[in-house]
């Protein structure tokens, strides 16, 4: 997820010495390869991390340092460029591309000599590529949404797997009503949603009925440009589904307006709600805590004027300006892309991967991971829709979330009306940004 950028005063006024004279880099004393990575330090994610910098180290005989950092990410690493002390290597959302490539803080990537870099897949090279046309990054991990659905409540009720909108609605409206868990109280919900404004969730969340229905949020209108498109009705018509959600059919679970992932995840694992339309990322963890005969994931149903369409994201390996390691990071990105460092992110079907889906076409995910499940992500991932590479996706996010959040928490709100405002308002933005 995307966080607005702080500093960015500071940083535009440092953009030309980065690239200019170097970032000075933050290991170059004794040639240890600094990698940072958006993680808490004590997860399962940084430990797989810290697995593949140690294999990186074996391979290539290059030190490594991992920094494994979540909050506020973004905000050390502008303190890292305001002392001219960047990583050498981040590796960090493709959402970020645009806000780090127009700050100067990455190194442009020569796909063609990057060993191994003709087996990533093109829609991942496409995540890696700003705005201006350039690659910036070397993909390392891709994933796309779809949706988790409790099974036993789902045969409880009756029902089969959601294949449209009204399906998914109908399937709802039945885990709210028809008390799928069982104890005789009215206390389950159809929905569970991260719908807050925090980091931008509830744009966030959108994004796949929107992209699932032909809809977005901007669109490509020739190199570097782009049009805002929240008034588009494919887009309208997404927001308004999930408004219906919340204020007619009422399936959505109490407080969902305020909430964001982490809240959201215990919600569904508490059994207060039987569907979340999340990433891949959280599949071993609810198979734990839940059990995985009451776990199923069935992608997206296409929407009723368009699609098929769901969110796609991951990580790239941003290769930082001013490192004094450039050969060193070239190895490191290579090691990264290749099977055998796609297979360690992969961790298998354990917690803490940092590979979710394999950006390698030569890594078969079947051989490594068991689960059946993670099939329907690698398929949705064929019509996955990423962020557009603009000079800075944070705005824009943050924006469109508080214009949605605001129409699922007022019921009396004019969908239309709210998203022709939302249109204006990311019209001027890019405008701001000199990307319309």
């Amino acid at each position: 997820m995307s966080r607005r950028l702080l500093g960015t005063a500071i940083i535009a006024s440092l953009a030309v010495t980065l690239t200019g004279c170097g970032s000075g880099g933050s290991s170059s004393e004794d040639n240890t390869l600094e990698i940072w990575i958006r993680q808490a330090a004590d997860s399962d994610s940084a430990k797989t991390a810290q697995k593949l910098a140690d294999a990186f180290t074996k391979a290539s005989g290059t030190p490594t340092k991992v920094v494994a950092i979540f909050d506020d990410f973004e905000t050390k690493l502008n303190q890292q460029a305001a002392q001219k002390q960047l990583p050498d290597i981040v590796i960090n959302d493709t959402a970020q591309i645009g806000a780090m490539q127009s700050q100067g803080w990455l190194q442009e990537v020569d796909k063609a000599s990057l060993a191994g870099g003709d087996q990533v897949s093109e829609l991942a090279w496409k995540a890696a590529t700003a705005s201006d046309g350039k690659i910036y990054a070397a993909p390392f991990s891709a994933q796309a949404f779809a949706l988790f659905i409790r099974k036993d409540w789902r045969e409880k009720v009756g029902m089969e797997p959601p294949e449209t909108w009204e399906d998914l609605a109908k399937l709802a409206t039945a885990f709210t009503e028809k008390d799928p868990d069982g104890n005789g109280k009215a206390d389950t919900s159809g929905f569970v949603i991260p719908a807050g404004t925090k980091r931008g969730y509830a744009s966030w969340y959108a994004s796949s009925l929107m992209y699932a229905n032909g809809g977005d949020f901007i669109k490509a209108n020739g190199p570097g440009k782009f049009t805002a498109t929240m008034n588009d009705p494919k887009t309208v018509e997404a927001v308004q589904y999930l408004q219906d959600q919340f204020c007619t059919t009422k399936t959505v679970n109490p407080g969902a307006v305020s909430n964001d992932t982490t809240v959201t995840h215990e919600v569904f694992e508490k059994g207060q709600g039987g569907i979340y339309l999340t990433g891949p990322y959280v599949l071993a963890r609810f198979v734990d805590s839940i059990g995985t005969d009451k776990i199923e994931v069935v992608p997206v149903p296409k929407g009723p004027s368009g699609g098929p369409g769901t969110l796609g994201e991951g990580e790239n390996v941003y290769l930082m300006a001013g490192s004094q390691n450039q050969e060193a990071q070239k190895k490191f990105a290579e090691f990264a892309i290749s099977a055998e460092g796609q297979r360690i992110g992969m961790n298998k079907d354990a917690n803490g991967a940092i590979v979710r889906l394999p950006v390698n076409t030569q890594v078969d995910m079947a051989a490594e991971r068991q689960d059946p499940r993670w099939k329907v992500f690698q398929d949705s991932y064929e019509h996955a829709v990423y962020a557009p590479p603009v000079p800075n996706w944070a705005p824009i996010r943050q924006d469109s979330a508080d214009s949605i959040n605001a129409v699922w928490a007022d019921c009396g709100a004019d969908v239309k009306a709210k998203m022709e405002e939302l249109n204006t308002k990311l019209t001027q933005e890019l405008q701001s940004q000199k990307a319309s």
